[in-house]
């Protein structure tokens, strides 16, 4: 039985795009549910009936429903161990798990600051110490895993993993609101950009029409 993807809107939900390009990238087919965000209680119930979250993403397979994204790339990784989501060196597999529970559970101050909003036209904003910590603390991640990891391919661990997935809205982030990285971040950024899972993710963000204003930034 097939997987089923059920995500938010492509051009704001961060957390619909990791699980999609975690799967993607990993070549593990899927068939994929939007159910757009804030549209009414019709909607609500949708993603109700499909997790008691009462968020997206959540992947069904058969019986089993997961939600949560981390939690979705965790079980895909089990599922599918030939898809390689995680390294397979125990160290680099250990150092890709907590650079993406951290991407899960932190950075705060630059989610709130700096939504997805593929739609926004690029610039810069005025930011906030916090937002600004954040900022170094990723590139510090990104460049430091590109230092380490490099010589096995362009992404955090080399090859592509859960890891990128987890920082894919990242980069639409430091994208859109324009914000300066170190050399090697951009590097990593350009890698990103042209991967093809995330350009796919993109594209159809940007041909979707609805605007949610409580997301839409001044």
């Amino acid at each position: 039985m097939s997987l089923k993807l059920v995500i938010g809107n492509k051009n704001y939900s961060s957390w619909s795009m990791r699980p999609w390009v975690a799967l993607k990238g990993a070549g593990i087919p899927f068939e994929e549910v939007v159910i757009p965000l804030y549209t009414g209680p019709a909607d609500k119930q949708r993603i109700l009936d499909v997790t008691p979250s009462g968020k997206v993403p959540a992947l069904i397979d058969g019986e089993v429903t997961v939600w949560d994204s981390l939690a979705i790339i965790e079980y895909a990784a089990e599922r599918f161990p030939e898809a390689q989501l995680w390294p397979t060196d125990a160290g680099r597999r250990a150092h890709a798990r907590s650079i993406s529970a951290e991407m899960h559970s932190g950075f705060m101050p630059l989610r709130n600051e700096c939504g997805m909003n593929l739609h926004r036209p690029v610039k810069a904003k005025a930011l906030s110490d916090d937002a600004r910590s954040n900022v170094a603390h990723i590139d510090e991640i990104w460049s430091s895993c590109r230092a380490r990891y490099g010589s096995g391919g362009p992404y955090l661990f080399g090859a592509f993993s859960g890891a990128d997935a987890m920082f894919a809205p990242v980069v639409h982030r430091f994208r859109t609101y324009a914000i300066e990285v170190s050399p090697a971040a951009w590097a990593y950024m350009d890698t990103m950009q042209a991967d093809a899972a995330f350009r796919q993710w993109t594209e159809e963000g940007l041909a979707e029409t609805l605007v949610i204003p409580r997301f839409e930034d001044a």
